[in-house]
């Protein structure tokens, strides 16, 4: 019997990762539940990846692309004529306002790279894309600086369930702009 060919497969695999990670966490995540999540044979997982940990940095790197496409939609950060604190608080906003499934899955991969060293250079790229860029706007201690604030206001979000405040989000990144 002919391979059939099927080149979206792998990107198949991902989404279907992803939908588990929502629906089952971290936890649930294997080569089998992804790939009956897939509908692909359970031989189409471990080809496309040998192991979980490269399907959770696939899976990952994807969830990035979101925050990515906000990042880069916006593309005032360079503008010496707008304020950077209204664009990273509008940058945050916009994310959280978003697929809040998504931002939480984002947030799970991302955490899992605390026990997964694999996944810890992936987890690092979006603090460091969005770092270099604010960077061009202030130096790159206080971009660093930023970043973290972003990151843990985003979280605090997540974690307590509440709206994002911009106002306040934005008084405190202004804070730390020189």
């Amino acid at each position: 019997m002919a391979r059939r060919y099927d080149p979206d497969r792998r990107r198949r695999i991902i989404d279907a990762a992803i939908r588990v990670v929502g629906s089952k966490g971290i936890g649930g995540l294997s080569h089998r539940t992804v790939a009956a999540e897939a509908d692909v044979p359970l031989g189409s997982t471990t080809y496309h990846f040998a192991t979980l940990d490269e399907l959770m940095v696939a899976a990952l790197r994807q969830a990035n692309e979101g925050f990515a496409k906000i990042v880069a939609a916006r593309g005032a950060f360079r503008d010496p004529d707008r304020d950077l604190a209204d664009e990273l608080t509008a940058v945050l906003g916009e994310w959280l306002a978003g697929d809040r499934v998504g931002v939480e899955l984002e947030y799970e991969l991302y955490l899992a790279a605390l026990r997964r060293p694999a996944l810890r250079p992936v987890a690092a790229e979006w603090c460091e894309e969005l770092a270099e860029a604010v960077a061009d706007r202030t130096d790159p201690v206080t971009a660093r600086a930023l970043v973290a604030l972003m990151d843990g206001i985003a979280l605090q979000v997540l974690l307590t369930g509440g709206e994002f405040d911009a106002p306040y989000a934005r008084e405190m990144l202004a804070r730390l702009i020189p």
